[in-house]
């Protein structure tokens, strides 16, 4: 994939799970940017225990800020003292009364929404929460299971959009896990919706092997209908709505489809820096509930599945990185999706737009 080095700044994207961020500085580096992370006190009935995310560099010598520690809601530096409050505003500096004017960090937008954490880069006038793609599986706890887990990768950002929007690769990279022959073998239907940044990818596999991810989380035995229905909400959200159930069982012509298995992946594909992408995952069940035995196995097998991603787009990076400037790729049918996500991105970097709120209906998965 041409070499992505201009990311839309105004935009959404996903720094970390609601989990992750508490009474401990959490750093992060988005689109070049250090942020630091953290979780106000919970004060009495005063609703409390917002994220508030600060610039990780303090303003006198660059220490990072997550390098120190909160005093109440306050951030005190670890080198030198000096003490932020929320808004990034310097409240106290050493050996003086007098706060510089100017000593002030910046502070980006946060929304927690569907147990992420979700920051704004770019020009805190233009950030839009509306904007927000939806993943309501992933706080709906009644409904369904959720494991899932962060991996760094060392590669492009949009080497991570190509991969997760041609699934045909796993056929080949996660054999014996999620790979089957149908999957490279079954056409694909692409769908673009410009305007609102969407990408959709199906592939409806109505006779295939059950690969050991769903069969031992199912008990399916023999060969199954599988169905995988992408949406790609530029620049950040990708969800995978897959459907599976013993062949020759299909929905219901009102609509359900209490026969078949579902199951959510969810990714958010966040640049770090133009090297650098965060690999968030989550695996969402509507069966098993309470199964911690069948949740440990999603959870070990699905994130051996990211780890296979990992190496393979390190070393594609590393290959990349030694071809000669100019050099044509190839593109087939199975790039379609992923050459709709590159068009949308390039343009959203170079026009500094963001999609307008949208969120497709699941539809069949």
């Amino acid at each position: 994939m041409p070499h992505i080095t201009a990311f839309a700044r105004n935009q959404w994207y996903v720094a970390a799970y609601g989990r992750e961020v508490g009474r401990e500085l959490l750093g992060r580096t988005i689109l070049d940017e250090p942020i630091a992370f953290y979780r106000t006190e919970v004060h009495g009935t005063v609703t409390g225990g917002e994220v508030v995310a600060l610039a990780d560099r303090c303003v006198h010598r660059r220490f990072p800020l997550s390098a120190g520690r909160l005093d109440g809601d306050t951030v005190v530096c670890g080198y030198h003292g000096f003490t932020y409050d929320t808004s990034g505003t310097c409240v106290y500096v050493p050996g003086q009364k007098r706060v510089p004017r100017t000593a002030r960090v910046s502070s980006y937008p946060v929304v927690e929404q569907d147990s992420l954490v979700w920051v704004w880069i770019g020009d805190p006038a233009l950030a839009d929460t509306g904007a927000i793609p939806r993943a309501p599986h992933l706080a709906d706890s009644e409904n369904w299971t959720t494991v899932g887990g962060m991996e760094p990768i060392d590669c492009g950002y949009g080497l991570l959009v190509d991969n997760l929007l041609d699934l045909s690769h796993e056929t080949y990279l996660h054999g014996g896990y999620i790979g089957t022959p149908e999957v490279a073998e079954t056409p694909m239907t692409t769908e673009v919706d410009e305007g609102a940044g969407i990408v959709r990818v199906s592939r409806h596999m109505d006779d295939a092997a059950c690969p050991p991810f769903y069969s031992r989380s199912t008990g399916i035995e023999g060969r199954i209908t599988r169905w995988q229905d992408i949406e790609y909400h530029a620049p950040c959200l990708y969800l995978l709505h897959s459907r599976i159930a013993p062949r020759g069982v299909l929905p219901r012509p009102d609509g359900g489809d209490p026969d078949a298995f579902h199951v959510e992946i969810t990714y958010a594909i966040t640049p770090s820096t133009d090297r650098h992408v965060y690999d968030f995952w989550s695996v969402s069940r509507d069966f098993g509930h309470g199964d911690e035995e069948m949740s440990a196995f999603l959870h070990d097998f699905n994130r051996e599945v990211v780890r296979q991603d990992v190496d393979a787009l390190n070393l594609l990076q590393k290959a990349l990185d030694t071809e000669p400037p100019g050099y044509q790729e190839l593109s087939i049918n199975i790039d379609t999706g992923g050459l709709a996500a590159r068009r949308i991105l390039a343009r959203l970097a170079a026009q500094g737009a963001r999609p307008a709120a949208a969120t497709a209906p699941a539809g069949s998965r």
